[in-house]
């Protein structure tokens, strides 16, 4: 008898033991008693009653990634391509998880297709390949509004690969070719454009610079040139003053010294001497001499008189 009921106590700790459970951070437990939903289990230490009670489902609260594979669709303009998307969710009420949808991952893929196809019949190819965030945020919407009664969040949709047909891309990659090529001639045309334009810059400097130099030149040549003339006119009135003051200084010397009649007419001679310094010159010498001292001593006295003029 003792035995027998170590063994039921023994049980019974196993029982107990059996059905203490633990739920996980970022976990939660769908349970059903009598097979009738009785409750969602949070972080932390739960107990159920034993062959009553049971753990339905166990779900993930953690952000979830679904790719699917490549799906055909087919655009406006008619072009077939292959496109895979790529899905990130997370369930946010386990119980509409559990009992809303059977086999929600598969609903999702089927769910994902058919708005993918429904998207992309309303853009043409050129359309789809360069509005990824148009497609991206309205296959979200789509999706997020009939997942929510199953209880799963969709966060974010991507298109992860676009896939035209291979002619289609040879055609853009020659495209593309030809788009190169035509910016790299408008860049190198925009080059030599900028470069002609520098060099024309460079040579109107040039012809500016080297006029303001010959201008400068003309000026200093004229400016010497003219300070040459001043001072040779300076020099030559200069001269003519020490001539005239010479002279002067002779005549009074001469005055001074009462030269006698036959120095008079001495000068006289020597005036005449200097008057026939010309090649031209004709000195017609009266036979009376008296007359020549005459016409010296007038001379004098008229040189005498222009000295007073002089002074």
């Amino acid at each position: 008898m003792p035995g027998l009921i170590g063994i039921i106590i023994l049980v019974a700790l196993i029982l107990v033991v059996s059905n203490i459970k633990v739920v996980p951070q970022a976990h939660a437990f769908v349970v059903e008693r009598l097979g009738a939903y009785q409750g969602t289990w949070s972080v932390g230490l739960h107990f159920k009653l034993p062959l009553i009670d049971k753990i339905a489902k166990r779900v993930s609260l953690k952000e979830q990634v679904i790719d699917f594979p490549p799906q055909p669709v087919i655009t406006k303009d008619n072009v077939t391509m292959q496109i895979d998307t790529v899905v990130y969710f997370q369930i946010s009420d386990p119980k509409f998880y559990t009992y809303g949808v059977d086999h929600p991952m598969s609903a999702i893929e089927n769910l994902t297709a058919t708005s993918l196809r429904n998207i992309i019949g309303d853009l043409e190819l050129d359309e789809t390949l360069t509005s990824r965030e148009l497609i991206n945020t309205k296959m979200r919407s789509v999706l997020d509004e009939a997942t929510d009664p199953w209880g799963i969040k969709i966060n974010r949709v991507e298109l992860k690969n676009i896939m035209p047909p291979s002619e289609i891309q040879d055609a853009m990659e020659k495209q593309m070719k030809a788009e190169r090529e035509r910016r790299e001639s408008i860049l190198r045309a925009e080059g030599e454009k900028k470069s002609a334009v520098l060099i024309a810059e460079g040579k109107k400097e040039s012809v500016i610079l080297q006029a303001e130099a010959e201008k400068t030149s003309a000026i200093l040549r004229a400016e010497a040139k003219k300070e040459a003339a001043i001072r040779e006119a300076e020099g030559e009135a200069e001269a003519i003053l020490k001539l005239r003051q010479a002279e002067s200084e002779g005549l009074k010397m001469l005055k001074e010294a009462d030269p006698t009649q036959e120095v008079l007419t001495l000068k006289s001679f020597e005036a005449l001497t200097k008057v026939a310094d010309g090649k031209s010159t004709k000195i017609i010498i009266p036979s009376n001499l008296q007359n020549v001292a005459n016409l010296a001593t007038a001379f004098v006295e008229t040189i005498k008189e222009d000295n007073i003029n002089i002074n």
